[in-house]
Formats: C-alpha cells, structure tokens, sequence
C-alpha cells in the first residue's frame, strides 16, 4: 500500500477535527466524496434550465433578444442587491470595504449601462412595435429586483416625488410613504387618474415583500451605514466618489439609457407611442423631473438643481 504523503495526512487530521467539532461522522463525508460524480460545466450553471428560460410568446425572431437581455439585466440586479446586503450586514463596516463593494456595484450597473444598445440598437423598430403588444401588461416598470435596489440604497422618504418630497419626512408611518413613492405615479393612467393594470398587478405581486423590506431596512440603508461611520472614514475622498457614481449610475444614467430606448421605438413623426402597461415615460422617466438621489447629502445644491438636465434638454431639443 502506498504511503500517505505528509500533507494529505496533515490534511486528513484538520478534517477529522473539522467533523468532531461541528459532531458529524468524517468517515460518512468521505464516503459521498466516493460516490459523488464528477461536477460538470453545465450542471454547475445549470444551462440546459438556464438556455429554455427563453420563451417568447410571438413568432418575431428579435423578441428573442429582448427577453434574454430583461432576464441578463435581472441577474445583474441580483448581483447587485448581494453586495449591498453585505455592507448592510457588516458589523465593523469601514470605508475601504464600503469601497470596495460600492465598486463592484458600479462595475454591475456600468456592465449595463454599456451593454444597453443591445436594446437600442439591437432589435428592429418594426418587430418591436408588433411583439410588445403581445406582452400586455407586463413591464420593465415591474422590475421588483430595481426597487428593492433603491430600498436597500436610501430611506424611503427620499423616494418620494421631488415635487412633493418636502411633504413627508422619516417621521412618516413607512405605509403612507409606500403609498406616495415616486415609481406609482408612473402607473397612473392620466386620462383617468386610475391605476393601470401594471401598477395594480405589482403592487398584488410584491406589496407586502417591499414593506416587510422597508420596516427591516429602517435606518439601517446604505445612506445609514455611511452617515454611521467615523467622520474620517466618512471623508474618505475613493468612498465618496464611489457613492457618488452609484448615484449617478442608478439615478441619472441607467434612465437616460431607457430613454434612449423609449426615443427609438416610441417617439416618431412627433407623434407618443405608450410604454407597454400604459406608463407615461415622457413624464416618468427623465431624470431631471424626478431628481431622485440615494445620498442627497453628497450633492451641492447647484448640482443637484441640474440633476440629469443637460442630457435631457438636448434629446427633447433635437426632437422638435
């Protein structure tokens, strides 16, 4: 029999340990190891589950793309929320790691943000207009993962119309700001002032998971955990700027990006074609209108007066 080499038995040992401690049978684990086949590539990822979640409802060949790029955005978001939910979860939170994981996010979000002529390019008009009236009522506007971004990010009382924001405060009940946030208005018929079928199946869908979200994030947001810090953490110059990208990542870019979109294949000859689920996205979703910010305190008033506006005025300018 051939003798064990010294590491493997230096390794075998801390197993042992390992197994007594935590009071399971070693012997019954390295049995499984035994047993157990050898992991492949596409079970790892589970690609042939991953590659049929592809189901488009009509026969157009570009619906294919606009399905697979919602699911790839959705997965991002995920990913998002992930690191969020460690800065939120550490317990001896300082500005390198608070850095380092706002990076990340900002790498997701600018992935995104670069990969968004997928949208705007990649499809044509003609297919889209006849597809999206198959998918009635769905949209994008029902991207839960999104909001619950802006829940981790923020209080809630920052997400409330700009117009009406210095109405409400954190001394609010987190139900009444539920009702007033900014995204509903943009699921309000304007014709009729009534709720579109969009928003009404959102709010069945996931009112109580935002709520629940919402109590559990009371004070403790990622806006919290930075006014928490030390004050020379706090001014960190690389944390600082990594809040500030994020914000303007999520809050200015990533709707400019949809606006483009919009432009594209909703605006033409002057004439307003609605969003599907009968979303006003003229009025809802320039960032200059809404002026959302997760860290308002990071912002000079002058900045934030001009908040997205630039961009803005030029789309609306070229398109008269």
């Amino acid at each position: 029999m051939e003798k064990i080499k010294p590491e493997i038995a230096e390794r075998i040992l801390k197993l042992e340990e390992k197994f007594k401690n935590s009071g399971q049978d070693m012997g019954s684990y390295l049995d499984g190891l035994l047993y157990d086949k050898y992991i492949t590539y596409w079970d790892y990822v589970n690609l042939d589950t991953l590659l049929s979640l592809q189901v488009p409802k009509t026969h157009f060949p570009d619906e294919e793309i606009f399905i697979t790029y919602h699911q790839i955005t959705e997965l991002y978001f995920k990913l998002i929320i992930h690191e969020q939910k460690q800065i939120i979860e550490n317990q001896s939170l300082n500005a390198a790691y608070f850095t380092e994981k706002l990076i990340r996010i900002n790498r997701y979000i600018r992935i995104l943000i670069n990969s968004f002529d997928v949208m705007i390019k990649g499809m044509e008009r003609e297919q889209f207009l006849k597809f999206r009236m198959a998918l009635l009522p769905a949209s994008g506007f029902q991207s839960a993962q999104f909001r619950m971004i802006e829940l981790y990010s923020s209080p809630i009382e920052h997400l409330i119309p700009f117009k009406e924001r210095e109405n409400f405060s954190s001394e609010n009940s987190i139900e009444e700001l539920y009702e007033n946030l900014y995204w509903k208005k943009g699921g309000i018929d304007l014709a009729t002032g009534e709720k579109t079928l969009t928003l009404k199946q959102f709010e069945i869908r996931y009112t109580g998971r935002f709520l629940r979200l919402a109590h559990q994030l009371k004070g403790n947001t990622l806006f919290h955990k930075y006014l928490d810090l030390p004050q020379e953490e706090k001014n960190n110059p690389a944390l600082i700027e990594a809040l500030r990208t994020f914000d303007t990542n999520l809050n200015i870019n990533w709707l400019l990006m949809h606006m483009g979109a919009a432009h594209r294949y909703l605006n033409k000859d002057r004439k307003t074609i609605e969003a599907t689920g009968g979303t006003n996205w003229k009025d809802f979703l320039p960032p200059s209108f809404q002026k959302n910010s997760f860290f308002p305190n990071l912002w000079s008033s002058e900045e934030f007066e001009n908040w997205g506006k630039e961009w803005v005025t030029h789309m609306f300018n070229t398109e008269k």
